[in-house]
């Protein structure tokens, strides 16, 4: 079973199954919706920073009431319930990412699921600045009232849309700290948490959980105290020196990391914390959608596999390789080079980069041979290089099976060539 699976059968309140690495993943994928307009907006204007307050549920927000008030408006709207968004005449724009579709069959499955739908939404926050290469979007989930002991927040972060913008800060990531995007991450988290229950989680999917992992890990100490869990699913780590080891080690134990048996984003760059192998369906960059992990609704949990693939380390070795040749300026070089080629080549979002099939090779090809002298030296240095690495990564992977297919036809030979001896010793000495 899948994450909607899970959301159409799995009952259980909060209380009687607590809040789990399944859960986290489903809402990091609800903060794929689009809520303007539907969410109670993130305004740090309104929100007291320094107070102790829980606003952890619908009835206890209506006697704080006075608590949202802007300046200019009688009276913020309570927090909004999942149902609040079904509203189809949105639904043409609401939906982003790479899987819409299901984004949207998530938001259906959440609205009617008894575990889910009376969690309350509000804080809702999207950035987008195509000059600052800045996509950033949080939305925060609250749980509990006065009576149930069990009031949390959970604080997500929207992966990456299918815009260019969104992807080039991804590969920024590469050479530079904080991009925009880590930089909200940390002021949104610091933010809002002064008025959240206690207990918080924080998670997100992709970009969201390098999102999740950076305000968690710069946190002030009172922050990282609250924190019982951060959830980064097939999440990029940091580039060298952008994480220190005592920030790591400030929350040592408290991070759960998920990564699919085929992973790729999720084993870009650096990150410490061993990861969780979860079983998954599809194949390739298709194992980045949650929606293709398995499930297991007794365990509440997923269904793990215990080691990566082949072909996932064979990418981290080449990719890491390849990474470290570069300095910074000549990382943020080729990063510039190949968005001038993406942008010439005609492709104008995400969807077409990574699904375009056989035609996106050549569409880039054609592109890097018609950029300026500058551009196209540095990006086909940088991608004969990457070349290089991989054949010769895979060189030593064909002569390690080659020897190791050699092994096994020496030790068949030898296991023949005994039983034939121990054959013609057993019947000349009856005879």
């Amino acid at each position: 079973m899948n994450i909607l699976d899970y959301l159409e059968k799995e009952f259980s309140s909060f209380e009687r199954k607590p809040f789990n690495v399944v859960d986290s993943a489903i809402l990091s994928q609800f903060c794929m919706v689009r809520c303007e307009g539907l969410v109670p907006p993130f305004n740090p204007d309104t929100l007291n920073t320094s107070s102790s307050q829980s606003i952890g549920s619908i009835g206890l927000i209506k006697r704080l009431g006075t608590f949202f008030k802007k300046p200019e408006q009688t009276e913020m709207p309570l927090p909004a319930q999942f149902s609040n968004l079904l509203r189809a005449e949105r639904y043409a724009e609401m939906f982003t990412g790479l899987v819409p579709d299901r984004i949207k069959a998530t938001l259906v499955a959440l609205a009617a699921s008894p575990r889910f739908r009376r969690l309350g939404l509000l804080d809702y926050l999207s950035i987008f600045d195509k000059e600052s290469n800045n996509q950033f979007a949080a939305l925060t989930f609250v749980h509990g009232n006065k009576d149930s002991h069990n009031e949390f927040a959970y604080i997500g972060f929207r992966g990456t849309d299918t815009s260019l913008t969104g992807w080039r800060e991804n590969f920024n990531m590469a050479y530079t700290s904080p991009v925009p995007a880590q930089a909200q991450a940390l002021h949104y988290l610091e933010t809002v948490a002064g008025h959240l229950p206690k207990r918080l989680y924080v998670g997100g999917h992709s970009k969201g959980g390098n999102l999740a992992l950076y305000a968690a890990l710069k946190a002030n100490p009172e922050i990282q105290s609250r924190i019982e869990t951060v959830f980064a699913h097939d999440a990029p780590g940091f580039k060298e020196g952008a994480i220190t080891p005592d920030e790591w080690k400030r929350l040592e134990g408290k991070i759960n990391r998920t990564i699919p048996q085929e992973s790729i984003v999720g084993m870009l760059m650096n990150c410490p914390v061993t990861a969780h192998v979860v079983q998954a369906q599809e194949h390739g960059f298709d194992q980045h959608s949650i929606f293709n992990w398995d499930v297991s609704l007794e365990a509440s949990n997923f269904v793990y596999a215990g080691t990566l693939s082949d072909s996932s380390q064979f990418f981290n070795e080449v990719f890491s390789e390849w990474l470290a040749r570069y300095s910074d300026e000549q990382a943020a070089q080729i990063v510039d080079a190949l968005f001038k080629a993406i942008e010439v080549s005609g492709i104008s979002n995400a969807s077409e980069l990574f699904f375009g099939g056989i035609k996106t090779i050549p569409l880039l090809t054609k592109a890097a041979q018609n950029l300026d002298n500058e551009s196209g030296t540095v990006l086909r240095s940088a991608l004969g290089s990457l070349a290089a690495i991989a054949a010769n990564h895979a060189g030593a992977n064909v002569s390690k099976n080659m020897q190791e297919f050699g092994r096994g036809v020496s030790e068949n030979l030898q296991d023949a060539s005994r039983n034939v001896q121990e054959f013609f010793s057993s019947k000349f000495s009856r005879e």
